[in-house]
C-alpha cells in the first residue's frame, strides 16, 4: 500500500528539524501533559516511542479528544507512569476511565480550545501527525484540524509524525513548518474504522430521520451509528449541505450522486465544513486534495452563534438515554462514563434556534439485545443530563418521531412512550400514572400507545399549491386533534357527530389516537405552520371483525373545505382498507349533508345507499363476493 507520494525532497530542505521517535520523545519529561492528535490522527509511532520510554518517566498526563487505535499509555500497570485524561471516552481508553486509573474532563468541545489557550490546561507537548511538506514548506493537519490547531499553537513543544499516508486536506489545516518544533518521518497507514452495514433498526431509523431533512438543509451528522443512519435515505434530496464535526465514508455517495452542493448554506456556501474525519481508506483517499472539503477548527465549527445563523440547520445526535420529561443523558450509563460530551449541545442549540432549524436526538428503542429500555421513566441514577427537558425538540427512534418543543409534561410522556419499543410501552405507562406524568384514567388506554405504520403516508397538493400531508395519527397528536375539533364550526360538528357537543372529553379524543392500528386507521391531514404543522382533516375507520366492515368517518376544518381534502382522504382510506382485506365500509350522514353524501359517492368503489330516517346511510363495497 502506498501513500500519497510527492517527488520533492522535503527531509533535505528541514534537515534541522527532523529527529527519530526515539530522539523526539526523549525531549518528554516527567510531569509533564502531553497532547495527542485526534482520531485516525494519533501518532502512533510517537506513542509507541513514548511508552518505550516509560522507565524514565513519571505522571506525564496523556490529553486528548477521540482517538482511533491502541492506547498503550492507558495500560493499568503503568498508572503511575501514563496519567490518561479524555474528553471523549472511546473504546480504547474506556476501561481505565470506568476503572479509575484513567480520567475524563467533561467539557463542551466548543471549550476545549480556551482551555489551552487560557491557561486552564497548559500544554506542554503537542505530538500531531501531519502530511509531508510540500517546496513551500507547508503541510497539512490532514484529517485531524479540530481541537489539534488551538493544542499546537499553545503547546511548548510540538512534534510532528509525517506520515504520507495522511492525505492532504483543505481549509485550517495547512500550516508551515515553522509552527513544529520537531519532524519524524513515520509511514503507517491510518487506522480506519468501517461501519457494519446497517440493520432492521437502523434502517427504520434512518427513513423517519430522512422525512425530518428538508430540501436546502445544512446537516450535523454526530458520532454513532445512529446518527449516521440517515445518509444512505438523502438520496431523494436536493441541495443539501454540510456543517459537521465528523464525516466518514457514508457522506461519498451523496456527494458523488450530486445530493451536497451546499449552494443554500448561509455560511460558507458550496463547502463541505467539517473539523475531523474517521472511515476507510476510500474515504481518506476521496478527501485528498479535495477542494470540496474544508476543515476548520473546532471553536469555528461548534460555535453556536455561527450555527444559529445557518438556514434550515438540522442537527442529529445519539443519546444513551432519554427519560419521560425530556431530559437526554449522552455521555454515562448511570455513573459509569460511556462516551463523551462531544458537540452535541453546541448543535442542539444551535440548530435548535436557527432559522427553520432542526435539533434531533436518536437513539435506538433498546439496548443489551433488548433486555433494556432507553427511554426511560427516570434516568439511570447518576447519570448525566446533557440536554435538559426545556431544549428538547425531537426524539426519534426506531418506532417513530416524538416532538417535544412547547410540549407538557403529559404531552412528551404520551408522545414518548408511543416511540418506545412495544415490550416496555405498558410498564413505562404505568410508572408514568405512579409518577404523576399522566393522568390515572390515562391506564384505559393501555396496549394503545402505537405509532401507525408510516407506510400510509401520503400527500395531496392543493390548486394553490398548499401541501397537505396525510399520515397515521399518533398520541402526541392529542392536543392539536382537540384544537381542531374546537375550531368547527357548530353546523361542522353537528353534521359530523349528529349532535351538538360543547366538550370534547377526554373519553372522545382517545378514539382517535389511542388505536392498535392493526385493525382500525385514523388519518390526520397536515399543513406546515411556522411553529410545526397544524391538522385540518381527521378521517378513520373502525373495524367490526366479525362483519369484516368498517365504519368510516371523517371531517375537515372549516376554512379548509370544499378543497377536494375530503375526497382525497376517503378514497386513501378505502384503499388502505381493501388492501387490509376489509370486506366494505360503512357510513352515516345526515340526509341533508349534500357535500358528505357527493364524498362518499365518488369514492370509487361500488356504492349503494339506504334512508333510515333521517340518516343516509353508504355502504361501500371493496372486495367482491369470494374475492381474496
Amino acid at each position: 500500500m502506498e501513500g500519497y507520494t510527492d517527488e520533492f525532497d522535503w527531509k533535505k530542505s528541514h534537515a534541522s528539524r527532523l529527529a527519530t521517535p526515539e530522539e523526539a520523545v526523549s525531549r518528554i519529561k516527567a510531569g509533564q501533559r502531553v497532547f495527542l492528535g485526534t482520531g485516525a490522527a494519533v501518532p502512533q509511532t510517537l506513542v509507541r516511542a513514548l511508552v518505550e520510554q516509560r522507565r524514565r518517566l513519571a505522571d506525564v498526563e496523556i490529553v486528548h479528544l477521540f482517538t482511533l487505535g491502541e492506547a498503550p499509555y492507558a495500560n493499568r500497570e503503568w498508572q503511575e507512569i501514563f496519567n490518561t485524561n479524555t474528553f471523549f471516552v472511546a473504546e480504547n481508553v474506556r476501561a481505565a476511565v470506568q476503572g479509575g486509573w484513567g480520567d475524563y474532563t467533561p467539557l463542551l468541545l466548543s471549550d476545549i480550545p480556551r482551555l489551552f489557550a487560557g491557561g486552564h490546561m497548559p500544554l506542554d507537548v503537542a505530538m500531531i501527525q501531519v502530511t509531508p511538506p510540500d517546496q513551500e514548506g507547508v503541510v497539512s493537519l490532514g484529517v485531524s484540524v479540530d481541537v489539534v490547531r488551538a493544542a499546537l499553537e499553545n503547546a511548548a513543544l510540538v512534534i510532528a509524525q509525517v506520515n504520507p499516508f495522511m492525505p492532504r486536506t483543505r481549509g485550517e489545516s495547512l500550516l508551515h513548518v515553522w509552527e513544529i518544533d520537531l519532524l519524524v518521518e513515520a509511514a503507517e497507514p491510518l487506522p480506519e474504522m468501517v461501519w457494519a452495514a446497517p440493520g432492521p433498526v437502523l434502517q427504520q431509523i434512518g427513513r423517519h430521520l430522512a422525512s425530518l431533512v428538508d430540501d436546502g438543509s445544512t446537516l450535523q451528522i454526530g458520532i454513532g451509528r445512529a446518527p449516521q443512519s440517515v445518509l444512505p435515505f438523502l438520496a431523494g434530496k436536493k441541495d443539501l449541505g454540510i456543517h459537521t464535526e465528523m464525516l466518514t465514508d457514508s457522506v461519498i455517495e451523496l456527494v458523488e450522486a450530486g445530493r451536497i452542493p451546499g449552494t443554500r448554506k448561509t455560511h460558507d456556501p458550496e463547502e463541505i465544513v467539517c473539523s475531523f474525519a474517521m472511515g476507510s481508506r476510500r474515504l481518506y483517499d476521496f478527501l485528498h486534495e479535495n477542494p470540496l472539503f474544508s476543515f476548520r477548527r473546532t471553536e469555528y465549527v461548534n460555535d453556536p452563534g455561527l450555527i444559529l445563523r445557518q438556514q434550515r440547520m438540522v442537527a442529529i445526535n445519539t443519546a444513551l438515554q432519554v427519560d419521560l420529561t425530556g431530559q437526554v443523558c449522552v455521555d454515562s450509563l448511570g455513573p459509569r462514563i460511556h462516551s463523551g460530551m462531544g458537540g452535541v449541545v453546541n448543535f442542539n442549540y444551535g440548530a435548535s434556534h436557527a432559522p427553520e432549524g432542526k435539533a434531533i436526538i436518536v437513539l435506538p428503542s433498546t439496548a443489551r439485545n433488548g433486555k433494556v429500555s432507553r427511554i426511560v421513566e427516570i434516568l439511570t441514577p447518576g447519570a448525566g443530563v446533557a440536554i435538559h427537558r426545556g431544549c428538547v425538540h425531537y426524539v426519534v427512534s426506531e418506532f417513530g418521531v416524538a416532538y417535544l418543543f412547547g410540549k407538557s409534561l403529559q404531552e412528551r410522556a404520551i408522545a414518548l412512550i408511543g416511540i418506545a419499543h412495544p415490550d416496555f410501552r405498558a410498564r413505562l405507562l404505568k410508572r408514568a400514572i405512579r409518577l404523576g406524568l399522566l393522568r390515572a384514567e390515562m391506564s384505559e388506554v393501555e396496549g394503545r400507545i402505537l405509532v401507525g405504520p408510516q407506510e400510509l403516508k401520503t400527500s395531496l397538493v392543493l390548486q394553490d399549491g398548499t401541501l397537505v400531508t396525510f399520515r397515521p395519527a399518533h398520541p402526541g397528536d392529542r392536543k392539536a386533534i382537540k384544537e381542531t375539533l374546537y375550531s368547527l364550526s357548530e353546523a361542522s360538528i353537528y353534521k359530523r357527530f349528529m349532535a351538538t357537543l360543547k366538550r370534547f372529553p377526554f373519553q372522545r379524543i382517545k378514539n382517535f389516537i389511542f388505536i392498535d392500528h392493526r385493525r382500525d386507521v385514523v388519518m390526520v391531514g397536515t399543513v406546515p405552520e411556522e411553529n410545526g404543522e397544524i391538522i385540518v382533516a381527521i378521517g378513520g375507520y373502525y373495524l367490526d371483525p366479525e362483519a369484516n366492515r368498517a365504519e368510516v368517518a371523517f371531517l375537515v376544518r372549516d376554512a379548509w373545505q370544499g378543497r377536494g381534502i375530503g375526497t382525497f382522504l376517503m378514497k386513501h382510506l378505502a384503499t388502505v382498507a381493501r388492501r387490509n382485506g376489509i370486506q366494505g365500509l360503512r357510513a352515516e350522514t345526515l340526509r341533508d349533508n349534500q357535500s358528505m353524501q357527493a364524498v362518499l359517492a365518488k369514492c370509487g368503489w361500488p356504492t349503494t345507499r339506504q334512508v333510515e330516517e333521517d340518516i343516509m346511510v353508504f355502504n361501500i363495497e371493496l372486495l367482491s363476493v369470494g374475492s381474496d
